[in-house]
């Protein structure tokens, strides 16, 4: 079969114009082929041109003065050289022939051997091998792209979760260095270690994974939640190993959450204006009733059951008010003020409370003044309730009582993370954590919690709380910065 590429550019790189020319006769013997030969006598020039992609396809000497053609193609391959490259030997050499295919040449021939016949077939066979290669590293570069620029954290694993490769989102959502994360284990991250095991069982039992929710704990001790998808694939050496993908679902999580409470105190306060509209007008009419009686009728024994009955309904009045102070948005006062003092101020409020309960307090606070826009006495209030509540926490402790305090800015929000060492809370408690009249304490109203999320949110802020039974609970506040 004739070679037919037209115009096809060839630098014969050989040091001896004698075997120059017998190659481009062969070459031009070529029937139905239109050929550009070139010749390049030196190792440098050659290299030059070979670098710059100046020519289709090189036939290359293996002796060229002080270097060889081995030389020649090792360099060229490795300053990104891609068309190909035929090596030319005086003598079968199995050794340098095998050392030439294997660093990137496309074939190699003996001088003495050469005619038209094998040159073109050896030209179109490496042309034809060149454009399948130049596909292939095109797909590559294409998938390199999307693998490398997507916003999803994408991993090459082995069949034992151990990180091969991996793209920059999966650095920065897994906070550790691509050094650090290579040959690193998926499961050291999980939050849950067990659940590794559960995925790597699945997954050597031939399930593909989609959509399975996992929360991993970052290099900076950050906790996320994302939802991990994972297959098995094949490559060209028949092994096996994992494609995953984590995407990063924490804000939406958390999004939702404050979502759902919002609703539950939405829903909350709808229900006790209800009530307390009609709890109350029947409780003005015993009131009253009780009243008018009590002036009316002096007998003793009377007098202390209309008394009786007057207190408690002021204290029905008064739970009413407390419970509609708790469910409407706070009318505050806002100016700009230092959070960092502000929890001085709370703190000092608190310090005959917090020397009695013999509670260590350690803070790590950014010095640079963090401005928010605040009701000082709300927010104090906000504060305080969190303190009070972390204090409470730890009363089961016999010693060792700690709060951790750390404020510091993050985007746009003076973040204020308050944590303590106590008993923590079961994933229930969590749920229902800010519900208004929920509570686990004895003597308890479940009014404090929900009137804290209430002045944040009237503050623009919003506030998370992570906690692990048995280990303690981190209270973090989130408020817009003031420039």
């Amino acid at each position: 079969m004739p070679y037919t590429k037209m115009n096809t550019r060839i630098l014969i790189v050989d040091d001896d114009e004698d075997d120059f020319f017998i190659t481009s006769d062969y070459l031009k013997g070529i029937p139905e082929a239109s050929l550009e030969i070139k010749w390049a006598s030196q190792y440098n020039m050659a290299l030059e041109l070979m670098v710059n992609h100046e020519y289709d396809l090189y036939f290359v000497d293996y002796r060229l003065g002080a270097k060889t053609g081995v030389d020649l193609l090792k360099e060229a391959i490795a300053r990104k050289c891609e068309e190909p490259i035929i090596l030319l030997t005086g003598k079968g050499n199995r050794d340098i022939d095998r050392e030439a295919m294997r660093i990137g040449a496309f074939d190699y021939l003996v001088k003495s051997e050469l005619n038209s016949e094998k040159l073109e077939r050896t030209i179109r066979y490496a042309l034809e091998r060149y454009s399948y290669i130049k596909a292939i590293k095109r797909n590559e570069r294409k998938f390199r792209n999307i693998f490398e620029q997507s916003m999803d954290a994408v991993f090459i694993a082995g069949m034992d979760l151990r990180f091969r490769d991996v793209n920059k989102a999966a650095t920065d959502l897994l906070g550790y260095s691509m050094e650090n994360l290579l040959n690193t284990p998926l499961q050291e991250m999980l939050y849950e270690p067990q659940s590794g095991e559960k995925i790597i069982q699945l997954i050597q039992a031939g399930h593909t994974i989609n959509g399975h929710e996992v929360d991993i704990v970052t290099g900076t001790g950050d906790r996320k939640s994302c939802i991990l998808s994972a297959s098995v694939e094949t490559d060209i050496n028949e092994g096996k190993y994992i494609h995953g993908i984590l995407h990063d679902i924490t804000n939406l999580k958390k999004a939702e959450w404050l979502t759902l409470q919002a609703e539950k105190l939405a829903a909350t306060g709808r229900l006790i204006r209800t009530l307390a509209h009609e709890v109350r007008n029947p409780l003005n009419n015993i009131a009253l009733s009780a009243e008018q009686l009590q002036q009316e009728n002096c007998d003793e024994s009377s007098k202390i059951y209309l008394d009786v009955i007057r207190r408690n309904s002021t204290r029905i009045s008064n739970i009413i008010s407390e419970l509609l102070n708790s469910s409407r948005p706070s009318e505050i006062d806002l100016r700009v003020g230092s959070l960092q003092l502000l929890v001085d101020d709370v703190l000092t409020d608190a310090a005959d409370t917090i020397k009695l309960k013999q509670v260590q307090i350690s803070s790590e606070i950014e010095e640079k003044p963090l401005l928010v826009l605040t009701d000082k006495d709300k927010l104090k209030i906000a504060f305080m309730n969190i303190i009070v509540n972390a204090i409470e926490a730890m009363e089961e402790r016999a010693a060792d009582r700690q709060i951790f305090i750390r404020i510091y800015h993050k985007d746009k929000y003076v973040i204020t993370e308050i944590t303590d060492n106590g008993c923590g809370m079961s994933q229930e408690s969590l749920s229902r954590l800010f519900e208004p009249y929920y509570t686990s304490k004895r003597n308890g109203m479940g009014l404090g919690l929900a009137s804290t999320m209430n002045i944040i949110q009237s503050h623009k802020g919003f506030i998370e709380v992570k906690s692990v039974e048995g280990r303690g609970t981190t209270f973090v506040v989130n408020l817009p910065i003031q420039d």
